[in-house]
């Protein structure tokens, strides 16, 4: 890109004139919101969700800068690390190099061959259903994967004597293009997590991710799916070897990425793996799904001829689908209080993409919406696969979900060919509280010209169940034992940490999660404060390869008492729901057996009349019958 910001900066009249393509307009009914019911993600300096959001709200860097032992032992060259140009800044994500194979059915030998970016997209993907209560897809219907991954490093290093199109070896160049290209990244989720919705590689280049959410989004609301994973995937390898700065470009000058600020010199070229749980917001209501925020609306389009070069931005593509987001959300420009912007620091990139901003927005304030940039926290994470695009989203959610603006790190002293002074917009230089209704448009724009902004709001408030201070039976499963003893400790120390509710913990580790080979189970609430003992403590075993078939034995006529299902009736809403159909079809009968079943089960022990009538088999046969039912369906339940 070699326009100056004067020579590419759009003029007034364009910032404010018509659109050639005005935007749709479409009402949306609460049935049409899609729910955003988990995100797993890997960033640099944030290995995890929790991570991520940690660093974002105390507004430190994830970037590395390195030392010359460091970069000499990642193999960068002599020449190279000598360079006057060079940066010594990376983008270092932890343990990348890392898989277990085992839960997904792989030998060790086509993990080798995998790329990584398939390997941790895979785990990311199985860790975003389990956050969703949907573990492996159990209970979410059919799951769509929507993703793109960047080119392939490892490809090209370290099978590139595999692969070729003319090879001698036609099978091991196959499995190699199956392993490394990213094409095949949905395919490999869809078929490691047996998912049966549509499975679709997306392509835009730095808007890939959001473009993945988008169509995910659409395939959700035109009923292709019950559930859809949106996300991508790009990963550097090596990684640790800084960058080569070139003058006039995109890559920052010191390794720092400071959007919006008179400071930018551009981006580092980053990495990293993320993923989003979307669902329809009726059905993720209507089964007690976590909804971290709500996707009211979302648009993409291409900028086509209309812009100086194949690399340039136009303002007027951009503002073209920041509208139309906005228009099939039913929201207008006041309405949103919080813009991720693209942000990429450069002098081209920041100017268009405001003077997009204030085609939509307006040119004058007061300022009522914040503006911010992931890009700052952990750099432009790939043009190829645009997870920096993803990045932005999960950012935009978390800070939805805690109420919270995160700060854009080294904005200041603001770029004032942004014209800031005095428009709807302002830029956060501190994590503040984000009060009154929440709605915030997220926007990613792809070399090429491909643009997508999503706009998103805060979760509706449901109301809690109050604890009932009742033990919880926990359930816990791996595939290994060292698995299980890890899964057990970090199990307890999340319900320690976060003040989770053990009874919505117990019951989604029992329901949301694939069973495995080796098991535990503990029952927490007897002793407050003593979870982590309790599990990790608890017995682990290896059940067999074949599961073994459950008979309920119960005991005979002479065993029946007064009251025998007191307890499970006020207790247990399968044991009533049973008890009550038992009475309804022995009402039938017309001898009294059904009218009297429930107040015979509900007796106190020492109710004489209820014994008597219950030695009569009339009706002592049909409660015990009822009885040990009940007890069958509530255990199976």
């Amino acid at each position: 890109m070699t326009q100056s910001p004067e020579q590419s900066r759009p003029s007034e009249q364009s910032c404010t004139s018509e659109q050639s393509h005005p935007p749709r307009t479409v009402d949306r009914g609460d049935d049409e919101l899609i729910a955003v019911t988990a995100l797993d993600c890997r960033f640099p300096g944030a290995p995890d969700t929790e991570s991520f959001w940690d660093l974002l709200v105390a507004g430190r860097s994830g970037l590395t800068r390195q030392t010359e032992r460091e970069l000499a032992e990642s193999g960068l060259p002599a020449r190279l690390r000598r360079h006057p140009a060079h940066v010594p800044v990376s983008a270092l994500i932890a343990g990348q190099d890392l898989f277990d194979p085992e839960p997904f059915g792989l030998t060790d030998a086509e993990a080798a061959l995998m790329d990584p970016q398939q390997r941790l997209f895979l785990e990311a993907c199985r860790r975003a259903l389990e956050r969703a209560g949907h573990g492996s897809g159990v209970g979410a219907g059919a799951v769509g994967i929507f993703a793109g991954a960047a080119h392939s490093d490892y490809l090209t290093r370290h099978l590139a004597r595999r692969y070729a199109d003319s090879a001698a070896d036609p099978v091991g160049s196959l499995q190699a293009a199956i392993s490394g290209v990213g094409d095949y990244l949905p395919l490999h989720v869809a078929h490691r997590l047996a998912l049966t919705g549509p499975a679709i590689s997306v392509g835009t280049a730095c808007s890939t991710s959001l473009v993945a959410v988008h169509l995910a989004a659409q395939s959700l609301l035109a009923g292709e799916c019950d559930t859809a994973l949106a996300g991508g995937s790009s990963l550097i390898v090596p990684q640790g070897r800084g960058y080569l700065h070139v003058p006039d470009g995109i890559f920052s000058v010191d390794g720092r990425v400071r959007p919006f600020s008179a400071e930018g010199t551009g981006i580092v070229h980053s990495q990293g793996v993320g993923v989003a749980v979307l669902r329809r917001l009726a059905d993720a209501l209507a089964d007690g799904d976590p909804v971290l925020a709500v996707l009211h609306g979302s648009a993409v389009n291409n900028d086509g001829g209309d812009r100086t070069g194949f690399t340039a931005p136009s303002p007027r593509g951009q503002a073209r689908a920041i509208s139309e987001a906005l228009a099939l959300a039913g929201a207008t420009p006041r309405m949103i209080s919080y813009v991720e912007a693209h942000g990429t620091a450069t002098r081209l990139g920041d100017v268009v993409e405001l003077a997009a901003l204030k085609k939509v927005f307006g040119e004058t304030g007061p300022a009522w919406c914040a503006l911010g940039s992931v890009k700052s926290n952990i750099g432009h994470a790939n043009s190829a696969a645009g997870i920096a695009g993803f990045a932005g989203f999960a950012k935009t959610v978390l800070a939805l979900h805690h109420g919270v603006l995160p700060p854009s790190l080294g904005a200041l002293p603001l770029n004032p060919d942004l014209e800031l002074e005095n428009s709807p917009f302002t830029v956060p230089h501190q994590a503040d509280p984000w009060a009154g209704p929440r709605y915030a448009g997220v926007s990613s724009f792809g070399i090429g010209g491909t643009n997508c902004h999503v706009v998103l709001g805060s979760a509706p408030q449901r109301a809690m169940a109050p604890a009932d201070g009742r033990p919880q039976l926990v359930l816990l499963s791996a595939h290994r034992d060292d698995a299980l003893e890890r899964l057990a400790d970090a199990t307890a120390t999340a319900l320690d940490q976060r003040d989770a509710d053990t009874a919505d913990a117990a019951y989604t580790l029992h329901t949301g999660r694939e069973e495995q080979a080796h098991r535990t189970a503990a029952v927490l609430g007897e002793t407050p404060g003593d979870t982590h003992r309790v599990l990790t403590s608890a017995p682990r075993r290896a059940v067999p390869p074949t599961r073994p078939r459950i008979v309920f034995a119960f005991p005979g006529g002479g065993a029946q008492y007064p009251g025998m299902g007191r307890e499970l009736l006020t207790e247990e809403p399968e044991f009533a729901r049973t008890v009550e159909e038992c009475a309804a079809l022995f009402a039938g009968r017309g001898d009294g057996t059904g009218s009297g079943l429930v107040p015979l089960l509900a007796a106190a022990p020492s109710d004489q009349e209820a014994v008597r009538l219950l030695r009569d088999p009339v009706q002592g046969l049909p409660a015990l019958f009822t009885v040990s039912l009940a007890t069958a369906r509530t255990l199976r339940a």
